[in-house]
């Protein structure tokens, strides 16, 4: 008889980061009096067709694991952007070049489109603040080396190329159709999660350390979470759930219960 039992879980508060020191902070009157940002911030601009922001101007050593890139450009999915501006990392432009408010972004969020929610935000600010490097599943860090392939983009989130020129470009409206076509309340994997790594690059990054699906109410069921494993191909699968800011990480273990006489 089996039994899926035994779960593994963690939890932790999700709070604000407090990584930088008071000297490399200077504030702007351009966005929220409250929000600052360091002096050597980088600059975007968000693209509202796309659902992502344009990284316009990088500077620090974020980029290695921040980001996708396509066609030379860098781009960052919308909890990447948000998450970079909170710690005043990352200036986001409009279409005017003014600077974004926090609360503009927190709207966008709040929108549920571009395949993140909240939740998913807190899940990936809590990773992100342990020093985790964190991918969206099935959005490729960097079209280099992914394998020729003449199938389409799917909704689950796999994005194929061939090694043709211009491929780059239709790789941007592969992601930009698969985020818009992504249900944040579906059961998915949501992230590829690597463990921190110095030597990380984009275009080979090999295989994360485990998959994240989020869980909203009640764990999955059997058959579901059997569907989910078999997504992984092997890699590691834990399921996460955020409850009033509290991000918790459980995984099963399938075990053998012995007959009893």
């Amino acid at each position: 008889m089996d039994a899926e039992d035994d779960w593994e879980s963690s939890s932790g508060e999700v709070t604000d980061t407090d990584q930088f020191n008071d000297e490399d902070f200077y504030s702007t009157s351009a966005c929220l009096s409250k929000l600052q940002f360091r002096s050597d911030a980088s600059k975007a601009k968000w693209n509202v067709e796309m659902g992502m922001a344009e990284v316009i101007e990088k500077k620090g050593k974020m980029w290695i694991t921040t980001g996708i890139v396509r066609n030379g450009k860098t781009f960052c999915l919308i909890e990447e952007t948000l998450f970079l501006a909170e710690i005043g990392a990352l200036l986001v432009m409009d279409d005017n070049d003014e600077c974004l408010a926090l609360k503009d972004i927190y709207k966008k969020i709040s929108e549920e489109r571009n395949g993140c929610s909240w939740e998913l935000f807190e899940v990936y600010k809590h990773l992100k603040s342990l020093g985790y490097v964190v991918g969206r599943h099935g959005v490729p860090w960097s079209m280099k080396g992914v394998e020729n392939n003449s199938k389409p983009c799917s909704s689950q989130g796999t994005i194929q190329n061939n090694r043709v020129e211009g491929v780059e470009e239709n790789s941007i409206t592969c992601a930009v159709q698969m985020l818009s076509n992504l249900q944040v309340d579906e059961l998915r994997l949501n992230f590829d999660v690597y463990l921190p790594n110095s030597k990380f690059r984009k275009s080979s990054p090999g295989d994360p350390a485990f998959l994240l699906c989020l869980v909203r109410g009640s764990p999955p069921s059997n058959a579901k979470s059997e569907v989910l494993e078999r997504q992984c191909v092997g890699i590691p699968l834990k399921l996460c759930h955020v409850d009033h800011g509290r991000v918790s990480f459980f995984s099963f273990k399938r075990v053998e219960l012995p007959i009893l006489p």
